[in-house]
Parts: C-alpha cells; sequence; structure tokens
C-alpha cells in the first residue's frame, strides 16, 4: 500500500481525473503520459515517492526516452529505485510488447527492390534491442521472400554466423537470393572486421550451390548499412 509522505498526497488522494488508472478507464490509454502509463505498470508507489513520480524519474534516468528505456535489460531495470523483480518484469514484457506492435504494424512487401525494403522490415524489428541478433532472409528467384528467420543472437561484441546453417536452409527452400541483416545496439551501423568475415563466408558458401548473397545490411541507430550500396557484394 502507497504511503504519503508529510504533506504530499498520495495517488488515492488525487482527484480522480489524475489518477492515473481511472485516467485510463474514463479518458482511454492515449490520454495518459509515458510516466502515467508506467505508473500503472508499476502499481504503487514507496514511502518516498508515488508511482507517477517513479515513473518520471525512470524516464529521466534514460533522457526521456522509450526507446532508451526498451533497451534496458531485467537486471538493469531493478537497479533503479522502487522497480523490483516483479515490476521490472511488467516493464520489460510492456516494451516488447510494442515493440512486437510496431514490427507487425509494418507491412512485409512480397517483392524486394533494395534496400530500402530490407530496413523497413527489419528495423522496428531490431532497432531497439539490447543484444545483437542476426537474421536471414531467403528470397526466390524473382526477389520474393520465401522465408525470413533468426540464426544468430549474440551480446554487444557482436555475432559469428555459420554458412552451414544458412546454405542448408536455402537449399531445403529452394532458395536462388539471401539476404543477411543485424543490428548494432552500439548505434553505429559501420560493418566490424567480424561482420565483413561473416559476409565473405556466406558468400562463398552461396556461391557453391548457384545461389547469390544479395546484401547484408546493417541495422542501428544512424543510417543502415547496405553492404550491396556500397559495392561491397
Amino acid at each position: 500500500m502507497e504511503k504519503a509522505k508529510p504533506g504530499r498526497l498520495s495517488i488515492k488522494e488525487w482527484n480522480e481525473q489524475d489518477r492515473p488508472r481511472e485516467k485510463l478507464m474514463s479518458r482511454g490509454a492515449s490520454a495518459l503520459t509515458d510516466a502515467e502509463l508506467l505508473a500503472v505498470l508499476i502499481g504503487s508507489g514507496t514511502v518516498e515517492h508515488s508511482a507517477v513520480e517513479i515513473g518520471r524519474m525512470l524516464l529521466d534516468s534514460v533522457g526521456g526516452s522509450l526507446v532508451a528505456l526498451g533497451r534496458k535489460s531485467l537486471s538493469e531495470l531493478q537497479t533503479f529505485n522502487g522497480i523490483g523483480l516483479a515490476r521490472g518484469v511488467s516493464i520489460a514484457a510492456a516494451l516488447e510488447l510494442g515493440r512486437r506492435r510496431r514490427a507487425a504494424d509494418i507491412p512485409t512487401p512480397d517483392y524486394i527492390a533494395g534496400s530500402a525494403d530490407i530496413v523497413a522490415i527489419f528495423q522496428p524489428l531490431l532497432s531497439d534491442l539490447s543484444h545483437e541478433e542476426v537474421w536471414v532472409m531467403l528470397l526466390s528467384r524473382s526477389k520474393r521472400i520465401i522465408e525470413r528467420f533468426r540464426v544468430s543472437q549474440g551480446g554487444l561484441e557482436g555475432s559469428v554466423i555459420d554458412p552451414r546453417i544458412v546454405i542448408r536452409r536455402a537449399l531445403d527452400r529452394n532458395a536462388s537470393g539471401i539476404v543477411l541483416v543485424h543490428n548494432h545496439p552500439s548505434g553505429n551501423a559501420y560493418p566490424s572486421e567480424q561482420d565483413i568475415l561473416n559476409t565473405n563466408k556466406v558468400q562463398l558458401a552461396a556461391s557453391y550451390f548457384d545461389m547469390r548473397l544479395l546484401d547484408h545490411v546493417i541495422i542501428a541507430d544512424t543510417s543502415p548499412f547496405s553492404f550491396a550500396e556500397r559495392g561491397l557484394l
């Protein structure tokens, strides 16, 4: 139960229209500020701070950016005053649902004309992650999407791609073209030595089976990097 400090009203003592839960029920979720939405997830405050104040301070700690907040791990959320395991789990789950909804709202084209189409598909899926993920998209000879799947999930230092996994799946799906996509949580889209090595390995392996590596796109906060557009394939 939330307790108010002397001289400060608890949320239950606020006007009903100013209480986050009541405000959501009467006016809809869109009427709440980011801090108030976090307060609904947090549930109750501490002796020192209301749930809204905790939500506001949590946002202040990441410069008010929900994107930056979404990159916080569960352990990082729990280090914040007033956020324990249960509250951290609720916040992490809500932010992940938001990310997945944003990704689902992006229509997936049947035909890949260039790197812009690749970025449109994967930017919502990968841009907010705090870890690195590598995805593969398989295309037909006419560059229509056959399948997309994740092949690697790593940390901040990068991921290694096993070309055998990529080629085996491409052969099973009778694909002609392969696209690699991964993100850089650091925000810098420029390829690392490992990225270049991964690209060269998959490109060489694909060539043995009359397939082409059409592009390798790196997603980051800055402009994405396309190996094909840079003439590196």
